[in-house]
């Protein structure tokens, strides 16, 4: 498929290492690029040393002189499409895609079907859970894209008319052309990575890119009650179905007075289930789970699959994760809370008073409304990383006076030990990016969990 084909790979992490090993794979030359020099990527490098038709700009951005015999580009969704050399790509007409247009164009071959979910919060969870309901059902299916696990990879191990339940960040839909999923969702919009995007608007013109490619014979299922995703509507291709937790629709998924989830399908009206038997709690997870049923009905799944993975689905790890409770204390990691509004729905999952860790890597994001609602569950707040002033700053001028400082994950669990009461609950939910301190969020949970596991022994 890549026979005589040049590609340069930008960044090599998770994503960008499955996409070398397909492309080379499938007969294609990769130049493999990443800021980082040879002996940061020793161990990486390594697993590329018996490979033929590989080349190696470490340490540095290419030059315009090695881009001109390059093919197209694949770029990993946290390299800024803005830097000089993507634009010169661009100026010359060379592609410049994501890793999930490259998985999507190599998945035609065995006719899979993809399944896009993005967002602000919820992604994981939704994907998780939808993802779950399709293996039920039994279907060859892989949960993929953001949640971690590269969709490239699915499409090289996958069988014929297998499905990849995909979850999307605006980074990765900024970089597709003809990425065209059956069945997409916009869960929620609020204002996330505006240091990237800028404006609210860029932001939402990237996250509507999901659905730019779909048809009438594809399905979008979008959140009635979220404005910007219900005018989304608007200029979607796609059949729609909405899901409201507050408003009755028309032709969607909604709850009523009586706390029933309802299908409403052209003013046909039936009972899918009682809120109250899904397995997870809070309304933003109530929120996931129709939008859940909504996709997942759309694609042709059974009902009574669909209730019963409801019924008994587990909490997703990193997203108000039960830990440990250590002397009465209860200690939830919520380190995939990398936002304001997701942290806000984190705070809202509990009647006991909260020690809130937080703080990370600046993203440009306004913690005022935040703390707003926060200083009724909050009571102390404990801050570290790039936005732990600001944090500090605004979570004062809301009313909480109980504030610490502290440089590392390891004080910052031993402080709210040390601070909370009996039947408080010490929650992670930083409202902010891990890098800077972590690679990611999913090692910033691991350390929370250690350092929890580490009070026991004390």
């Amino acid at each position: 498929m890549f026979n005589n084909k040049t590609v340069l790979v930008v960044g090599v992490a998770r994503t960008g290492i499955s996409t070398a090993d397909y492309l080379l794979k499938n007969g294609a030359t990769v130049i493999l690029n990443d800021s980082k020099n040879k002996e940061e990527l020793k161990d990486v490098l390594d697993n590329f040393s018996n490979k033929d038709n590989i080349e190696f700009i470490l340490g540095r951005n290419p030059s315009f002189h090695e881009l001109e015999k390059i093919d197209f580009a694949v770029v990993s969704p946290g390299v800024p499409l803005d830097l000089d050399y993507i634009l010169e790509l661009k100026k010359v007409k060379k592609e410049v895609i994501s890793e999930i247009e490259l998985a999507f164009r190599a998945s035609r071959q065995k006719n899979m079907d993809f399944i896009g979910i993005t967002g602000t919060n919820g992604k994981t969870t939704t994907t998780s859970i939808v993802g779950e309901i399709f293996k039920a059902s039994g279907k060859e299916t892989y949960i993929v894209g953001n949640i971690g696990n590269p969709s490239i990879h699915a499409v090289d191990i996958g069988g014929e008319k297998s499905v990849l339940v995909t979850e999307l960040s605006s980074f990765q839909l900024e970089s597709i052309e003809e990425f065209k999923p059956k069945v997409s969702t916009v869960l929620n919009l609020t204002e996330d990575h505006l240091n990237r995007h800028h404006t609210m608007e860029n932001y939402t013109n990237a996250k509507a890119r999901i659905f730019m490619n779909q048809n009438v014979e594809d399905f979008c299922i979008l959140n009635y009650d979220d404005e910007i995703t219900k005018k989304m509507a608007e200029n979607c291709k796609a059949t729609v179905r909405f899901f409201s937790r507050k408003n009755k629709v028309e032709n969607g998924i909604y709850l009523n007075e009586k706390n029933e989830i309802i299908i409403n399908d052209k003013g046909i009206e039936s009972v899918f289930m009682k809120a109250e038997q899904l397995s997870l709690p809070g309304a933003h997870n109530l929120e996931n789970c129709m939008a859940a049923i909504g996709m997942c009905i759309s694609y042709g799944i059974d009902k009574n699959v669909i209730k019963n993975v409801l019924k008994n689905f587990k909490a997703v790890e990193h997203r108000l994760e039960y830990v440990d409770t250590v002397n009465g204390i209860k200690f939830v990691n919520d380190s995939k809370g990398t936002n304001p509004d997701s942290t806000i729905k984190a705070v809202q999952s509990y009647n006991e008073p909260i020690i809130l860790i937080a703080g990370g890597y600046d993203k440009g994001s306004d913690f005022n409304e935040l703390f707003e609602i926060a200083k009724k569950y909050v009571r102390t707040v404990i801050v570290l990383g790039q936005t732990a002033e600001l944090i500090e700053k605004t979570a004062k001028n809301n009313g909480i006076e109980e504030i610490y400082k502290v440089n590392s994950m390891s004080e910052a669990v031993q402080k709210s030990f040390e601070v909370a009461s009996e039947n408080n609950v010490v929650l992670l939910s930083p409202a902010s990016a891990s890098w800077g301190m972590y690679n990611n969020y999913e090692e910033r949970g691991d350390d929370f969990k250690k350092c929890v596991e580490s009070l026991k022994r004390k």
